[in-house]
C-alpha cells in the first residue's frame, strides 16, 4: 500500500493528510536495517520525517538506506553498549537535529524450554529488551521533556499478552517494556512527552517465517486463533507507528496497540 501524504486531490481535505504527515520530524528507529524496523522507517519517511535508522552491523544499514532513499540516514551502533547510548543521542542531535521521535524496535528471541534457559539466556535476553530500551528511552527522552515534545514507542510482542511456550526470557522482557510504558506515560505526559507501544501479532517477516517453518503446529495454532485467519504483513506495524507517533494520534499515552488481525482476543 503506497500513501502520498503530500498529494491531496481536489476532493480530500489537506487537513486529513497533514494531521498524520511527520513533515520535519527527526525519528531515530533501532534495528532499523531489517524486518519491522525497515518497514517502520519506510512509512515514516514516506510520512515525511527524516529517519535514523540504527543497527550493529553496518552493510545492511547500508544497503536499507540505499533504498529506503535519501531522508534516511543510518549509524552503526549496539544498544547494548549502555555507555554508549548518550554519545547516540548527542551524535544524531548534532547532525539532524533534536529528536522527536524514537522508535525502541532493536530486540533478540530465543525458543527454549525454561528448564534449559541459563542464567547468561535470561540475562542476554532482559539487557537487549529491555535494559537497553530504558537506558535509550532515557537518553531521548532527556531532551523531549525539556522541549516538552516527543513521542516514544516501544516494540512489545503478544508474549506479553499470554502465556506462549518456550519464550519465557522474550515474555518476560517484553512483559517488563509494557510496564515501563505505563510508568514513562504517568511521568512524561505532562510534558508533553507521549509513550506507547505496538503490540505486532505474528508478522510475516524472514524471522517469523523461519520460526514457523520448523514448528508447523505454532504456525497452526496461530492462525486458527486469529481472526482475520491470516498472518501480517511488516507494513502494518509501520504505519501503526506512523499513526501513533502522528497529531492524529496527540491524545494516546500510556497504551499497547495490538496490530494482530485480532490473534488476542481470538479463541
Amino acid at each position: 500500500m503506497n500513501i502520498n501524504y503530500h498529494k491531496n486531490e481536489e476532493n480530500h481535505n489537506p487537513i486529513f493528510a497533514n494531521i498524520f504527515a511527520l513533515d520535519g520530524k527527526i525519528a531515530l528507529i533501532t534495528g532499523g536495517g531489517s524486518g519491522i524496523g525497515y518497514e517502520i522507517a519506510d512509512c515514516m519517511a514516506m510520512a515525511g520525517a527524516t529517519v535514523i535508522i540504527t543497527g550493529r552491523r553496518e552493510l545492511p544499514l547500508k544497503e536499507a538506506t540505499g533504498k529506503l532513499g535519501k531522508n534516511v540516514h543510518y549509524i552503526v551502533n549496539d544498544v547494548t553498549e549502555l555507555d554508549k547510548l548518550e554519545g547516540l543521542v548527542a551524535e544524531i542531535e548534532s547532525r539532524f537535529g533534536t529528536i522527536d521521535i524514537l522508535v525502541n524496535n532493536a530486540g533478540i528471541n530465543m525458543k527454549k524450554p525454561a528448564l534449559e534457559v541459563t542464567d547468561e539466556d535470561f540475562s542476554r535476553i532482559i539487557h537487549t529488551n529491555l535494559s537497553a530500551v530504558f537506558a535509550l528511552t532515557r537518553a531521548v527522552a532527556n531532551g523531549m521533556v525539556a522541549r516538552q515534545s516527543g513521542a516514544i514507542l516501544m516494540i512489545s510482542s503478544m508474549a506479553a499478552y499470554y502465556g506462549i511456550d518456550r519464550v519465557v526470557a522474550y515474555a518476560a522482557s517484553k512483559s517488563g517494556v509494557e510496564g515501563m510504558v505505563k510508568v514513562l506515560a504517568s511521568e512524561f505526559s505532562k510534558f508533553n512527552v507521549r509513550i506507547n507501544a505496538i503490540a505486532p501479532g505474528f508478522i510475516e517477516t524472514s524471522m517469523m517465517k523461519t520460526a514457523m517453518s520448523s514448528d508447523p503446529d505454532r504456525m497452526n495454532r496461530a492462525l486458527n486463533r486469529t481472526p482475520m485467519a491470516k498472518f501480517g504483513k511488516p507494513k502494518d506495524i509501520g504505519w501503526a507507528a506512523v499513526f501513533l507517533a502522528s497529531e492524529g494520534a496527540s491524545y494516546i499515552t500510556g497504551a499497547s496497540l495490538p496490530v494482530d488481525g485480532g490473534n488476542s482476543i481470538g479463541f
